[in-house]
């Protein structure tokens, strides 16, 4: 596929004036592109340790379009695999998860250990005379990191660590791996992970969540009238559970040169607990208990709480009773995107709560549920509204908040805007047309380890 040059990519996504081209979400060259250069070189999230606790133990997942493994090896390590046979492409496992001494193929009968080494071979001597070098034949495994039980993977090795990669907003991300209490690696998945295909590019919903908090109000309305946080009988507070009057600065926050943003609240030392499961008592228990633990542990110290996203595809809400669930919004085609919804609770949680914040995330997220529905509902008509003759000639703005971002080191690190502000989808975009013009990340990242700055 020839590559589409640099200067129409950059004529497409206009950050001076927060304009973006629609060919950048409908074009098939431009999609066929992004797999290339984004996802085949950016840090992607594949999953969670707790999903693979045991030796032996494998998650299906994916890297853009790719089918990977996760898996949990004899000696205790994790890998992530390209899940197809390097014999003739068949997946070697064909299991959402489960638990295995090998995988082998169904197709000729090739079988890898679980630290992907090929260990058999059917007729090694009477067809292959002995000469099949197996150690140049195991899976094709991915670079990894854990970040604070989050696994995260990689096929380019010349990309930075995954700590490089996040840069300044690590500070935003790791409170989402922390407990209920505060502390770190204290959270797992729940049940299963929500899958489902949405007839939408994969922009829509994963620029959606980094700076547009002005939506809310609008596509939600229905559901903030009804009330479906855990009281039933909330006004629209802040839609996860009872609003705190407590001194914070509610922003969006972008890392300039990286493409990770978010909505936060930067709370101030001490905030007092706010009820919120009023009708359930011995929940309401639960959480004041771990809110006067945590409070503790950063005693003195800033809170963040709130929403965001890392480059590419992966996003996560973290505000009030809506603590913990991750979005992976996979590519599947330029007008197709497979959803998944990966849920999260403190590793020490009673029955009683894990059962309670079950029961909210089946209300509140998911294929099913009220607020995700909403957003889709939007994502699926912009689509084939977009993708018409005339349609394709008018881009979509992004100007909201447009020059009126700052710095302000003694709030939080990052480029700083009101609450209402769409700098962090220019942000990402920003990252995107860098990605997608770079030939190397040499050109990403310049020697020294160092982001360079792109319009935001």
């Amino acid at each position: 596929m020839a590559m589409i040059e640099a200067h129409p990519l950059r004529g497409l996504v206009d950050l001076e004036h927060g304009t973006i081209s629609r060919e950048v979400f409908v074009n098939e060259e431009i999609y066929q592109q992004e797999l290339e250069q984004i996802f085949a070189r950016a840090w992607l999230f594949v999953g969670h340790e707790s999903q693979v606790p045991n030796h032996g133990d494998y998650f299906q997942s994916r890297m853009g379009e790719e089918a990977v493994l996760l898996v949990r090896d004899r000696k205790d390590q994790m890998h992530v695999f390209l899940n197809t046979c390097r014999h003739r492409g068949m997946k070697v496992c064909r299991y959402d998860e489960g638990n295995t001494l090998l995988f082998t193929c169904p197709f000729h009968g090739w079988s890898y250990d679980t630290d992907g080494r090929l260990v058999g071979v059917p007729e090694f001597q009477t067809a292959y005379h002995g000469e099949l070098d197996k150690s140049k034949w195991g899976l094709v495994e991915a670079r990894i990191t854990n970040y604070y039980g989050s696994i995260w993977a990689t096929w380019d090795p010349e990309a930075p660590s995954f700590e490089e990669y996040l840069g300044d907003f690590g500070g935003y991300l790791r409170p989402l791996f922390q407990g209920d209490d505060g502390r770190d690696n204290g959270v797992e998945v729940i049940g299963g992970v929500h899958k489902w295909y949405m007839p939408s590019n994969w922009k829509f919903p994963s620029t959606s969540f980094q700076g547009d908090g002005a939506h809310g109000s609008i596509t939600h309305r229905s559901i903030n009238v009804a009330a479906i946080g855990p009281q039933g009988d909330l006004d629209e507070g802040d839609r996860h559970g009872v609003r705190s009057t407590w001194p914070a600065h509610h922003l969006e926050v972008a890392t300039p040169g990286l493409g990770h943003s978010g909505h936060f609240n930067i709370k101030e030392p001490g905030e007092p607990y706010t009820e919120t499961w009023q009708t359930m008592p011995w929940i309401e228990d639960y959480f004041r208990e771990a809110h006067a633990a945590k409070m503790k542990r950063f005693q003195g110290q800033k809170l963040i709480s709130g929403g965001g996203g890392i480059f590419p595809n992966m996003v996560y809400q973290g505000a009030g009773v809506m603590r913990k669930p991750i979005a992976v919004w996979h590519p599947a085609g330029v007008y197709r995107t497979e959803c998944w919804r990966f849920y999260f609770i403190d590793r020490n949680a009673p029955t009683e709560v894990r059962d309670a914040m079950r029961r909210f995330y089946m209300r509140y997220a998911g294929p099913v549920g009220l607020t995700e529905s909403d957003d889709m509902e939007n994502w699926n008509y912009a689509t084939p509204a977009s993708k018409g003759t005339i349609a394709r000639r008018y881009a979509y703005n992004y100007q909201m908040g447009l020059g009126h971002e700052y710095f302000d080191e003694s709030i939080t690190p990052g480029r700083l805007a009101p609450h209402r502000a769409e700098q962090g989808q220019r942000n990402r975009f920003a990252r995107w047309l860098e990605f997608m013009q770079a030939p190397s990340w040499n050109d990403i990242y310049p020697l020294g380890g160092q982001p360079r700055p792109l319009g935001y």
